[in-house]
């Protein structure tokens, strides 16, 4: 009896809900992943930092002998330094920070969500005047993003699906008098293809790789950097993280400097747009890997239980949801019972608090349905058949890109 309950809790802890499941999943390797990342990082950098803080010991100290400076003097000069760098004050002349060129500039890197952190309001009213503006202006960026990866997503797909089709008329699949992307050649050989994640992340990566490595070739001369730092600035700044450490268009003159900061705005736009493509592309990919391990994990679960209790069994003669899988029922919601709170009240059994509480997710589902929506103007309709793809669910700019992936697939 022991033994039973041991299994059957062993089971329970793999939630019923895949969603709940999914999301535990990730957080338990997010948490694996920054473990990692803080070991690798801790073991690369502490010795340059020890290294720079030994130098900087000496050099302090070589100071304060020769000019007869106290030690405390001198740290106090260097906070007063230090503040005056957060204002924008420099040892050489830069360009002004806060003419309208930097201005502008400085409101790029807010509403982009990049934050350098090179220019940062000073005043009580620009500070108040900076809440209210970057949320609107990083709102409507977001936006402006969402809208990007429709249409990338749209374009990609299109010529996806012009390549398969030489490949088929090349091959001798489609008749070559068919003229292209008439119904015949449609309805025989294009019905059921449908364009994969894999390769539209592999078209992003090499464009992102392309755009970063001409990028980089323009930052290399101009800013004075070398070539490896100019990679990571531009992936720093792609990808919207922005630490400041490295920072374009700050010199007080450049060589044709309109091109260089039209340049470099260009170059910027195209990185962020591209790498925020790209990574909903992957975190798409993360998701399929997460539903394999989630699968795995179930399976292999359940299989010791069975194999422990194998007279055991619940007390319906009907499985949660099996009506749903035999009558081929569809939930307006575009999505299926992660639950099984629809089969038991099918089958008559009583349900618990817990599974009574779960079944509020219908609701949800529809609700946000019903406001994306209202929010796009009219309804969208995607194929049930589209979850073979893989290309279903999702919120925000990962529902956009399963949608249009599904769209632009099923309505050709």
């Amino acid at each position: 009896m022991m033994s039973f309950r041991r299994s059957r809790q062993c089971c329970c802890l793999l939630p019923l809900n895949e969603d709940n499941g999914r999301f535990l999943l990730l957080a338990l390797l997010i948490v694996l992943y920054l473990l990692v990342g803080a070991t690798v990082f801790s073991t690369i950098e502490s010795p340059s930092e020890a290294t720079a803080q030994g130098r900087w010991r000496r050099t302090l100290d070589n100071f304060s002998r020769s000019f007869n400076v106290s030690s405390g003097e001198l740290r106090a000069f260097l906070r007063e330094y230090e503040v005056a760098m957060a204002a924008g004050i420099r040892v050489d002349a830069l360009r002004p920070r806060w003419d309208f060129t930097g201005a502008l500039y400085f409101v790029g890197t807010v509403v982009s969500t990049i934050g350098f952190g090179m220019s940062t309001p000073a005043t009580v009213a620009g500070k108040i005047f900076l809440i209210f503006y970057g949320l609107l202006g990083c709102a409507g960026t977001i936006l402006f993003f969402n809208l990007f990866l429709e249409r990338i997503i749209s374009l990609l797909a299109f010529v996806m699906k012009a390549c398969y089709e030489r490949r088929l008329r090349n091959s001798g699949l489609i008749p070559p008098t068919l003229r292209r992307g008439s119904a015949i050649s449609e309805a025989d050989s294009l019905a059921g293809w449908k364009p994969s994640v894999y390769h539209v992340m592999l078209i992003l990566g090499i464009f992102a790789i392309i755009l970063s490595c001409c990028a980089s070739a323009m930052y290399t001369p101009v800013e004075g950097w070398n070539y490896i730092d100019s990679l990571y600035y531009c992936f720093v700044t792609f990808s919207t993280i922005g630490f400041g450490d490295l920072v374009s268009s700050q010199n007080a003159a450049y060589q044709y400097q309109g091109l260089y900061r039209f340049g470099n705005f260009l170059f910027i736009l195209l990185g962020v747009c591209c790498i925020y493509s790209l990574f909903n592309v992957i975190s798409i990919v993360i998701k399929q890997v997460l539903n394999w391990m989630l699968k795995k994990l179930r399976c292999r679960c359940c299989t010791r239980w069975h194999r422990k209790n194998p007279r055991l069994g619940r007390r319906n003669a009907i499985t949660p949801g099996a009506r749903f899988r035999r009558n081929h029922f569809s939930v307006e919601t575009d999505g299926h019972y992660d639950s099984d709170t629809e089969g038991r009240r099918l089958s008559g059994e009583m349900i618990s608090m817990r599974d009574l509480t779960a079944s509020n997710k219908v609701s949800l589902a529809i609700l946000q349905k019903q406001l994306s929506e209202t929010a796009n103007g009219y309804p969208r309709t995607v194929c049930i058949n589209t979850r073979q793809n893989g290309f279903s669910g999702g919120v925000g700019a990962l529902a956009i890109m399963n949608n249009r992936l599904a769209e632009t697939s099923d309505s050709r």
